[in-house]
């Protein structure tokens, strides 16, 4: 699943603007298949082979990607969330910019309760969206985060009863359509930076965006 993930990203046509994400049944994802990992679901079969492999980074890079194009700056990527949503499954929800989640959504960082780390993306995000304190007690403890907590931790961005989540979807996509495509990748640009820059440095880039914006409305760079 991962490897199509990335391949989903790879293959997406440059005019989507919108990526939806969402599992089908009662949850989101429940993550690791740990009795298909057990049987040697990992390239080279067993974790013993796969962990002795000198390319075993290079693999993880590659799972990695399933999940890293879901940040692009040209698109906006929305995780619908219902049920549990366990391990990579949660890292996957991180790894989209916003998170939808019905009343009865779960979050699970399991990996550290099993000897690993969260290593598809997720450990970043999680302090960026909920801070250290809050990202080291979910991911050590393993505990579940409900919904009304992801909200309330800045984990979520909305949560509404299961059955109007597909209508509360809907109705953020159409919102996120609303703006020009090119103000919505200037304004997402200037967000996702702000954390690396100083005021100073963050105020140039704004400026520097809106000539841009200026420029295009204006028909000046046509």
């Amino acid at each position: 699943m991962w490897a199509r993930l990335r391949d989903i990203g790879s293959e997406l046509p440059g005019d989507v603007r919108v990526v939806v994400v969402r599992g089908e049944g009662r949850a989101f994802s429940a993550g690791l298949d740990l009795a298909g990992l057990a049987g040697g679901g990992l390239p080279g079969g067993s974790l013993a082979v796969f962990a002795d492999r000198p390319d075993a980074e290079a693999h993880i890079a590659d799972f990695q990607a399933g999940f890293t194009w879901l940040r692009r700056p040209d698109l906006i990527s929305v995780a619908v969330v219902q049920g549990h949503a366990i391990g990579a499954g949660f890292q996957l929800a991180l790894a989209c910019d916003l998170r939808v989640v019905a009343d009865d959504a779960k979050f699970t960082i399991a990996e550290t309760s099993l000897g690993l780390v969260p290593d598809l993306t997720g450990t970043k995000r999680l302090v960026e969206l909920v801070g250290y304190a809050h990202a080291l007690d979910i991911c050590v403890t393993g505990r579940r985060v409900g919904a009304a907590e992801a909200v309330r931790i800045g984990l979520a961005n909305r949560l509404v009863p299961r059955e109007a989540l597909d209508e509360e979807a809907a109705t953020l996509v159409d919102a996120l359509l609303a703006p020009p495509r090119d103000a919505v990748v200037e304004t997402k640009a200037l967000l996702a930076g702000a954390g690396a820059r100083t005021a100073a440095e963050q105020e140039a880039a704004e400026r520097a965006a809106q000539v841009r914006r200026l420029r295009d409305l204006a028909g000046l760079d046509e």
